[in-house]
């Protein structure tokens, strides 16, 4: 097993023999490595994280830490990180703040340097969070989703699958899945994103032409949903639909096109998402997403 004779690893930790973990690393109790995990020098993994098979951990990231919750009374609580992600140089992912509650990462992510996954989020496999991506707590991240860097995305804030999220946008709306957010709110599909994921002609379609009742013309959120839904055939259009239709937190992001800074806030079920105004009639409570089979639920303090 090879250990760097420098490392600091508790003798609670389980850790597989193929692992290898370097000079300086520090390991806490209660912690599990899989196979072929890689932890470079002076990486960080606290107490309750769970390393899948081929992780790696690189110099000065921090894995499973405090959550930086004022709330939080040190109750247990954990982390996991799915199989195959990358987390690269001073990126932090701290653990859930509710007693028993989780921070889950998917399979095969790629946390860049200095990205900030907070407590209680999320994410889906093949997340990618570039350089100073910053997600605050309970963050939920759909499959595949890019997260571009020096971005901040508001607590509670889901983020659908195929989605991008531009460079420096703070978000504090929920950006539905496949679309593209940038200076102007919601400006289309992400669409050089669903070819690459292998997204049908019909499905692609589908998506832009739900984008143009959604965005464009002038109407009503519940009304643009049941025109929607109306006449989409796909399974991706259809898994739009019910991310508009979910109990949610935060708004849909809107399209405000002379607007270059912005959160792409609306009203909640009232709103008109092409940046048209109406009053709102409340805000539903979210529910939330259950984490994996086989892991506590995340109990939100």
């Amino acid at each position: 097993m090879p250990i760097h004779p420098t490392a600091i690893v508790d003798r609670r930790a389980e850790v597989d023999p193929t692992a290898e973990i370097g000079p300086y690393a520090i390991v806490e109790p209660d912690v599990t490595i899989g196979p072929r995990v890689r932890l470079w020098p002076h990486a960080f993994v606290a107490r309750g994280t769970t390393l899948e098979a081929g992780v790696q951990v690189h110099p000065f990231a921090v894995v499973g830490h405090h959550p930086q919750d004022l709330a939080w009374d040190a109750s247990p609580s954990y982390t996991r990180i799915g199989e195959g992600t990358i987390v690269r140089e001073h990126a932090t992912i701290h653990r859930g703040t509710g007693p028993e509650s989780w921070t889950i990462v998917g399979r095969r992510c790629y946390i860049m340097s200095t990205g900030h996954v907070g407590h209680n989020c999320v994410l889906g496999d093949e997340v990618k969070v570039a350089n100073s991506g910053l997600l605050s707590g309970h963050v939920r991240v759909g499959d595949g989703a890019f997260i571009s860097g020096n971005v901040s995305v508001h607590q509670f804030v889901r983020i659908g699958r195929l989605a991008m999220v531009g460079g420096g946008m703070r978000l504090n709306a929920d950006l539905p899945p496949f679309m593209l957010f940038a200076p102007g709110g919601v400006i289309g599909p992400n669409t050089v994103g669903l070819r690459r994921a292998g997204l049908s002609a019909e499905a692609r379609r589908e998506i832009r032409e739900a984008y143009h009742t959604l965005y464009r013309r002038g109407l009503r959120l519940a009304e643009a949903i049941e025109r929607i839904a109306a006449r989409v055939q796909t399974p991706e259009a259809r898994e739009l639909i019910e991310f508009l239709r979910a109990e949610r937190k935060r708004p849909i992001a809107t399209f405000r096109p002379m607007q270059a800074d912005h959160g792409g806030q609306s009203p909640s079920t009232g709103e008109k998402v092409d940046g048209g105004q109406s009053p709102s009639t409340g805000s539903p409570q979210d529910g939330g997403q259950p984490p994996p089979a086989g892991k506590p639920e995340t109990h939100h303090p």
